[in-house]
């Protein structure tokens, strides 16, 4: 399985036929180095200038056995070569003190690379590189545009391609390979070299893992076997959608009443404003002190269980920062729970005219503490689910009680966020029962994040930050491991004139029936943007599409099982069961929801009809039932209501697809 070549200082490791090094002295396989960085922080945004001062080849080779060394005069690196269940594993050693680290992976010239986290704008990396650090994703994410322009001028806060709430040192190839870095430290994965990938660290990674299979189904599941998978989604998440409302109980509750009197099918109220609001320039927030507020949600746990009566679950919210001088957070300062500055004074972040202490999710009593607030103040009163958000703020200047330099903990702040909500849930025997979802992750989000969300997309039609960014955010987690993510219908953003329109909603709408489930939600500016309770026609769609979904539920309960025993995401990207497809390899705005439903939503505005790929199966058009062969582009109409939805003749759910067919044609 491991063969070490060795000749005349070339190197060649391979691993079940598969070249991972290619060392010569002209081209070495390992740098380090020195450098320093410059990081400009506002409000969740981090600009970062790298300053390398050296970097040094490791040109010369030695092996003993599986023991590799690589060096330059007095400077060694060993890698440790070892195989465990069936994959590679590579162990980092360096004799001297460095802080930049660069490895070269064998690359293939027509090769394509899928993963790094959740990535919006490309889900084939290769041709360009990708800063990892967990960040807000931008607003805008294109130079080019102007909602990015104005987002940089009043808020530092435009992004870029790779700007990401969720980034991860782990790869999948065309090559049917994943490849891990075990380094949570700020990282540059490089795909622009024909030859080599180049990924550059802050700090020498522990090592690496290596998994090659014959098949994706077989890689997902090795990933996830390693990793850890998150438990099954509850039940009521298939049984009609999550409305996002809020105002306080007789409000939410007269949302409720008009979406089932339009027989729109609701298995939950998410009501973010649990705790209470505020208004800022930004809009609508939240009031970040983690208790319920009674007199916006009176006798909540009774009217909670009164609800579950008919199947409706109540979701609600919470972060791991705390409001300035409010009860949880005087109780945490007093106990000495909040991240610290340089003064060793209480950390406070400023989150946009108002300022919030950091829960130190390093130290293991402030971690346990917050536990127990989330099983109280949230499990306690019958809340099924709840936003698990701001996992990606983390300060880089702030002290942290383990001591690590924050910004090497900056990229697995997210996954101790993780960890805590699920130790919650766990420890009250609520996994399958409750769950909460997540923007921000990094490695071992697998297991920790019962599911994710892609964050906070403007309301509009832009490629890089409106809808169809997240069909590639979807591909991206899922590909490396994350089965279950889905996204605000309606989207959230509303700044520097985007609105959101009707057609924006509708189109959203109808896109998340073929996701892990659906949520609606108001945006940051809800009386600007348009909602679905001031449209009868739009609550008749609501209402047409959850009854779909209601009619999809044994093939999506099916997929749900296969996320959590396989590791295989919802939604998926064609080459997972279409590999010999080449063109399947290219494809980002398309997906198989699981394994027997191909859909293209619409993601252009006023859009009636276009072309969609089918890989070589035969399908059937879900609206029509008409037949197509596949290994060609189809065009067909996609009237609002009726986005390309395809699914095999083949499959053994074709019972419930043709049930549709004759309910909704």
């Amino acid at each position: 399985m491991l063969k070490i070549n060795f000749e005349n200082n070339n190197l060649i490791v391979s691993f079940n036929q598969e070249t991972i090094l290619k060392h010569t002295k002209e081209e070495p396989s390992f740098y380090v180095g020195k450098g320093y960085e410059s990081i400009d922080s506002y409000r969740g945004n981090f600009e970062i200038d790298d300053y390398i001062t050296t970097r040094i080849p490791l040109e010369n080779v030695s092996v003993d056995h599986h023991a590799i060394t690589f060096s330059h005069q007095d400077i060694a690196l060993t890698l440790t070569l070892s195989i465990e269940n069936q994959r590679l594993i590579g162990k980092f050693s360096l004799n001297q003190d460095m802080n930049r680290f660069w490895f070269r992976l064998h690359a293939e010239k027509n090769e394509s690379v899928y993963g790094c986290g959740e990535q919006s704008s490309y889900f084939n990396l290769r041709g360009r590189d990708f800063p990892l650090f967990t960040s807000e994703s931008g607003v805008g994410r294109d130079p080019k545009s102007l909602t990015t322009f104005y987002a940089n001028l009043k808020d530092k806060a435009g992004g870029y391609y790779y700007s990401t709430y969720y980034p991860e040192t782990s790869i999948v190839s065309s090559r049917k390979y994943w490849f891990h870095l075990e380094t949570y430290a700020y990282s540059v994965f490089n795909f622009k070299n024909p030859q080599f990938h180049e990924f550059m660290s802050w700090e020498i990674p522990k090592g690496f893992i290596f998994s090659k299979k014959d098949h994706f189904t077989d890689l997902l599941t090795d990933i996830t076997d390693h990793t850890g998978r998150p438990p099954l989604l509850p039940e009521y998440l298939l049984d009609g959608m999550v409305l996002g409302v809020q105002g306080g109980l007789d409000q939410v509750l007269s949302y409720l009443k008009q979406a089932q009197e339009k027989n729109v099918k609701v298995s939950g109220l998410w009501c973010q404003d649990w705790a209470g609001y505020r208004f800022t320039t930004f809009g609508k927030r939240l009031y970040w002190n983690w208790k319920l507020n009674e007199k916006l949600y009176p006798e909540l746990p009774k009217v909670i269980q009164e609800l579950e009566k008919e199947g409706v679950h109540f979701l609600s919210y919470i972060c791991p920062f705390l409001l300035e001088n409010e009860s949880l957070f005087l109780e945490a300062e007093s106990q000495g729970f909040l991240v610290l500055n340089q003064k060793n004074e209480s950390y406070k972040e400023d989150f946009g005219e108002f300022y919030c202490g950091i829960v130190d999710l390093t130290n293991p009593d402030a971690f346990n503490w917050y536990k127990e607030i989330i099983k109280k103040n949230l499990i306690s009163l019958g809340i099924r689910g709840w936003m698990a958000d701001f996992g990606e703020y983390l300060p880089i200047d702030c002290k942290l009680h383990n001591g690590v330099d924050a910004v090497l903990m900056h990229n697995e702040w997210p996954v101790l966020w993780a960890k805590c909500n699920y130790e919650a849930v766990k420890e009250t025997n609520n996994l399958g029962k409750v769950f909460y979802f997540m923007r921000a992750g990094g490695y071992l989000s697998q297991k920790y994040a019962t599911s994710l969300w892609a964050g906070d997309q403007s309301v509009n039609w832009e490629i890089h930050d409106g809808i169809a960014s997240t069909i590639p955010a979807a591909l991206s987690v899922g590909i490396i491991g994350n089965p279950f993510t889905h996204s605000d219908i309606g989207g959230y953003t509303s700044l520097h004139g985007n609105i959101r329109t009707k057609e924006l909603f509708d189109r959203w709408c109808e896109m998340n029936v073929f996701t892990s489930y659906m949520r609606s939600h108001e945006g940051n500016r809800p009386k600007d943007n348009f909602q679905f309770y001031q449209d009868d026609d739009t609550l008749n769609h609501m209402a047409r599409m959850t009854n779909i979904r209601l009619s999809l539920k044994p093939y999506i309960k099916h997929l749900f099982h296969e996320a959590t025993l396989l590791g295989f995401p919802v939604q998926r990207p064609l080459f997972f069961h279409y590999e010999d497809d080449q063109k399947a390899y290219q494809l980002q705005y398309q997906y198989l929801f699981g394994k027997d439903v191909m859909v293209k939503p619409v993601v252009n505005e006023h859009q009636e009809s276009m072309d969609v790929y089918l890989p070589d199966d035969q399908w059937v058009h879900l609206w029509t039932g008409d037949h197509y062969e596949g290994g060609k582009e189809v065009h067909v109409s996609c009237p609002v209501g009726y986005p390309p939805v395809f699914y095999r003749k083949k499959s053994s759910f074709a019972f419930v697809f043709e049930a549709i067919t004759k309910t909704y044609r």
